[in-house]
C-alpha cells in the first residue's frame, strides 16, 4: 500500500533523519548512550481509542495496542483486515476518525515528526529507485562495512543503484538501515518480502538483536516467523485488535495446528 500521499523521498528523509552510526547507540538528554544503558530504561508506546472507517466500512474499531522497548510486538491477521492501516495509524501519516497515541504515558502527535521516535518499513520499497545504496547508508549515517559484514553478497552493491537490486536486496537494505538507525520503535509491515530462505534467517536475528535497544512491531504473513520472535501477539479480525497470550488461543484463531 501507498504511504497515504507522501512520496518516496518525503518517507525516506523522515526514516533517515538524525541517524546513527551504531545500532548500539541512540540519544538520551542529548548525549549518546550504549545499549547497556538503554536497557534499563524501558519507552511505552501505546495507542488507544482508534477507529477508522473507509467509508461504511469499519476497519479498525476501538483498537489498543502497545510496543515497548526490548520486546518485540507481533501483529497477525487476514489480508485486509487493516495491519498496514493500523502501522500507518501509529506512525502518524494516516488520521483516523479518533485516537489517543501516548509515549510513556504523554501525548504525542504525529509520531514520525517526534525527532528519533519511530521508523517505518511500509509495504512498498521507500528509498528513491534513481539514489545508489551508499548514499542510503550515508542518509542514514550507518557503516556500510558493518551491513557488508553481516550480508557479504552486498560487498559489490556499495555504488549500486537501488533500481538496479533485486526485490529481495532493496527489502532487506531498507529493513537493516531502519533496525540499525537512530529510532527507539521500528514498524516492519511484510519485512521477508522477496527474501530467500538465509535472508529471511539472517533479518531475523537482526530483529533479535535490535530489540535489546528498541521496541520492534511486525506483521508478515509469513505468520509463523512472527510468533516464533514475538514477545507479545495481537490478532487483528473484523476490526478489532485482540491479544494473544497462549498457543491454544493461536489454535483456536488458526495459527498452529493442534
Amino acid at each position: 500500500m501507498m504511504m497515504g500521499n507522501k512520496s518516496d523521498e518525503q518517507l525516506a528523509d523522515h526514516n533517515a533523519s538524525g541517524g546513527e552510526s551504531e545500532i548500539v547507540y541512540a540519544c538520551k538528554e542529548g548525549r549518546p548512550v550504549k545499549m547497556a544503558e538503554q536497557v534499563a530504561t524501558v519507552d511505552l508506546l501505546e495507542a488507544d481509542s482508534i477507529v477508522h472507517n473507509f467509508g461504511s466500512h469499519a476497519v479498525l474499531t476501538d483498537i489498543y495496542i502497545k510496543c515497548e522497548t526490548g520486546k518485540v510486538t507481533g501483529l497477525l491477521g487476514r489480508n485486509g483486515h487493516g495491519k498496514s492501516t493500523l502501522l500507518k495509524v501509529l506512525y502518524g501519516t494516516l488520521q483516523p476518525s479518533l485516537k489517543s497515541v501516548r509515549l510513556n504515558g504523554q501525548p504525542i502527535g504525529p509520531a514520525y515528526l517526534v525527532p528519533g521516535l519511530i521508523g517505518y518499513l511500509p509495504q512498498n520499497n521507500f528509498c528513491p529507485k534513481d539514489i545508489r545504496l551508499k548514499q542510503v547508508f550515508e542518509d542514514f549515517e550507518l557503516d556500510y562495512g558493518a551491513f557488508e559484514k553481516t550480508f557479504p553478497a552486498f560487498a559489490a552493491q556499495y555504488n549500486s543503484r537501488v533500481k538496479n537490486l533485486s526485490g529481495g536486496q532493496q527489502r532487506l537494505a531498507e529493513t537493516y538501515v531502519l533496525l540499525a538507525g537512530k529510532a527507539r520503535f521500528v514498524l516492519l509491515d511484510e519485512p521477508f518480502t522477496h527474501l530467500n530462505p538465509l535472508m529471511v534467517d539472517q533479518v531475523k536475528e537482526l530483529i533479535r538483536e535490535t530489540r535489546r535497544s528498541k521496541g520492534i512491531l511486525i506483521t508478515d504473513h509469513l505468520y509463523q516467523h512472527v510468533i516464533s520472535m514475538s514477545d507479545n501477539l495481537y490478532v487483528l479480525s473484523a476490526g478489532k485488535l485482540t491479544p494473544v497470550h497462549s498457543q491454544e488461543e493461536l489454535q483456536v484463531l488458526g495459527y498452529t495446528r493442534r
